[in-house]
């Protein structure tokens, strides 16, 4: 018998709540110090000091120079902006048309260079992954070594938690003369975003991904890397991104990025037990269910697992019935949904890849929340599975996903 209903938030890796010191950093910048930081007025200055001074504490964690780094609208448009500006300099230089990426990308990523490589003549290659969505270095250095504009590498996987070795990668691709580009963003907050160590020329980050506000992320570019703007207009950002500056978000920004690395260690240890407790709970109460992405080296806060005979889209509808907000991979509608991209990358057949599911821990995750979620995960499981069983191959996902579960 189910425990009494509760609300469980296990979707941290799609976004974080704003931590309430962030929050009260952020406050006087939206009715005290409102001012467009690009303006020579008093309130103008004000916001430009606020956004230059948080610049320089970013910096710091990052071990960058300031002047390294372009505020952006989030992990999307950093991810645009490196891609799009490195390949487009290097077609106005004359050199290579070649992009190289990997299959388990963030769509931020994939269809960025899709676009480029369909519309405007460029050509994308895609290097391998093994079964842990781990890329393939011998692979990705042959494309190297082919030439390339620019490399772009995931640091840790959104869907699968794994944590690619930047650090190799990186000296492949500069070796070669490739510019090398990560998308940090589920990464922020949980592990090292020293660039000189990972040895990047760009890694985007995004704000709410380490208990920041939405709307606002980070572009580190190495000294000496030269990008095409792919939004123009003013010269703000040096040049490198027009718009008015999210002064608000930006100190938000800095604020949840220094609470993050002062408190690393106690937010990684706390994390890495509760998902450790959400893994053994699943494997053991959820029959057939297996653990995707790497064993080991994954996100201290992420948990992955595909649930064979389990429709990810039906299985979502009623966790959210109890209370629990999770994520899968495939396209969480409502029907009939596309087989998770990355699951297929990674060797999952077509039906394997509709059954992903991702369960991510924060700071206000409780014991009792993991086990009050595995509990109803595995009594949906058994009850899903057994619709499935009973019912007519006529009907349809929406059809089972319509049937209450629970009295």
């Amino acid at each position: 018998m189910m425990r009494e209903q509760r609300q469980v938030y296990l979707d941290h890796s799609a976004s974080t709540p704003v931590d309430a010191r962030v929050l009260q950093a952020m406050r006087p910048f939206f009715s005290d110090v409102y001012g467009n930081s690009s303006s020579a007025h008093q309130g103008g200055r004000a916001a430009e000091r606020a956004v230059e001074a948080a610049r320089e504490r970013v910096a710091a964690l990052l071990h960058c120079q300031p002047a390294e780094l372009v505020f952006t609208g989030g992990g999307s448009e950093s991810d645009n902006l490196a891609i799009r500006g490195a390949a487009w300099r290097s077609r106005q230089l004359g050199r290579s048309d070649r992009l190289i990426t990997s299959p388990v990308e963030h769509s931020a990523v994939t269809q960025t260079i899709h676009q480029l490589d369909s519309l405007m003549g460029f050509t994308a290659e895609f290097a391998p992954v093994d079964r842990a969505g781990l890329v393939d270095a011998a692979a990705f250095a042959a494309a190297c070594r082919r030439g390339g504009a620019v490399a772009s590498v995931i640091y840790a996987n959104n869907e699968l938690g794994s944590i690619n070795d930047l650090a190799r990668l990186s000296r492949i691709a500069r070796g070669q003369g490739v510019l090398f580009h990560s998308d940090a963003v589920q990464a922020g907050g949980q592990l090292t975003l020293d660039v000189g160590a990972l040895g990047v020329d760009m890694l985007s980050l995004s704000a709410h991904k380490f208990y920041g506000p939405k709307g606002v992320g980070i572009l580190y570019i190495r000294e000496g890397v030269e990008l095409v703007s792919a939004i123009t207009g003013g010269g703000h950002e040096r040049g490198q991104r027009a718009g008015t500056h999210n002064t608000a978000g930006i100190v938000g920004l800095a604020k949840a990025l220094e609470l993050a690395h002062e408190e690393h260690a106690e937010r990684t240890e706390r994390f890495s037990r509760l998902r450790d407790r959400l893994v053994t709970g699943v494997l053991q109460e959820v029959s057939g269910a297996q653990l995707s992405g790497h064993p080991e080296r994954r996100l201290p806060s992420h948990a992955s697992f595909v649930l064979p005979g389990i429709d990810a889209n039906a299985l979502l509808m009623h966790l959210d019935m109890r209370g629990i907000a999770a994520s899968s991979g495939s396209a969480c509608k409502v029907g009939d949904p596309a087989p998770s991209a990355i699951l297929l990358a990674v060797g999952y057949s077509p039906t394997e890849a509709r059954c992903g599911l991702r369960l991510s821990v924060g700071m206000s995750t409780t014991p009792g929340d993991i086990d009050y979620a595995v509990e109803a995960l595995a009594d949906a499981a058994k009850k899903l599975r057994s619709l499935y069983s009973k019912e007519p191959a006529r009907e349809n996902v929406q059809q089972l996903a319509a049937k209450p579960l629970y009295d």
